[in-house]
């Protein structure tokens, strides 16, 4: 089922009705392995935070100033925690819908003891519009999202000029978007998208898309589909004004 969020606004004849924003994700259900939920209630009050009206100061709920990469769609949170564990130095939030992704995630940290990360279990648009500053970020994450193979689907996509636009405003100068997908179709459309959006230079010596970095951990999806011939892109724009 797909989540709607649901805006008031007034007609000319005064009359109230609900604008629905579309929505890049959907909402599945899934089952909640003890783990999980073992991360959900005690990982929660810890790590979880909240919608805001104005920006969060993170360097209070970090209690330092450190580098800070925002991830959105972590999925089960793998790759997010393996970052946070090899960076310490850095700061890292993680944007995610899925209870059992939030759960494992937040399992995760408590086995771990980290203290670098911290979870939003909400919209990321909500997230980026409220309750990050501008100016603020200096990396921004988006692997796998979802391609939405269908051209009727393509509304749904979360990389559009808007998205562009909005992440500009939260990167740092010199930010980094960085995305990744296994599907070129979705790669050529987001080169698409990136190349015409102001204020961002591609990263990629041939203008398309960089060398898996480093830094973005392997999944165990990614091998499988390198076992099976399947390509992964990662693209890397950098914001310049």
């Amino acid at each position: 089922m797909t989540e709607s969020n649901d805006t008031p606004i007034q007609t000319e004849e005064g009359d109230e009705r609900q604008h629905r924003r579309i929505k890049s994700f959907v909402m599945r259900a899934g089952r909640m392995t003890e783990g999980q939920q073992r991360g959900l209630e005690q990982g929660t009050p810890l790590f979880v935070l909240p919608l805001a009206d104005a920006p969060v100061d993170f360097d209070q709920v970090f209690g330092r100033s450190a580098p800070r990469s925002l991830e959105i769609g972590f999925g089960m949170g793998h790759s997010l925690l393996e970052m946070a564990a090899a960076s310490p130095e850095q700061d890292f939030i993680g944007v995610e819908v899925h209870r059992p992704g939030v759960g494992a995630l937040l399992n995760g940290v408590l086995t771990q003891g980290l203290t670098n990360l911290r979870v939003y279990d909400c919209d990321a648009i909500e997230v980026l519009n409220r309750c990050v500053a501008d100016n603020s970020l200096d990396r921004l994450m988006l692997f796998f999202p979802d391609p939405w193979h269908k051209s009727r689907h393509h509304k749904r996509r979360i990389v559009q000029a808007s998205f562009a636009e909005l992440v500009r405003s939260k990167l740092k100068v010199g930010g980094v978007l960085h995305m990744a997908t296994d599907w070129e179709p979705y790669a050529e459309y987001m080169l698409e998208v990136m190349n015409v959006a102001p204020g961002y230079r591609n990263l990629a010596e041939d203008g398309k898309c960089v060398p898996r970095p480093a830094e973005r951990p392997i999944t165990k999806f990614e091998r499988r589909g390198e076992r099976l011939g399947h390509g992964v892109w990662d693209l890397k724009f950098e914001k310049l004004s």
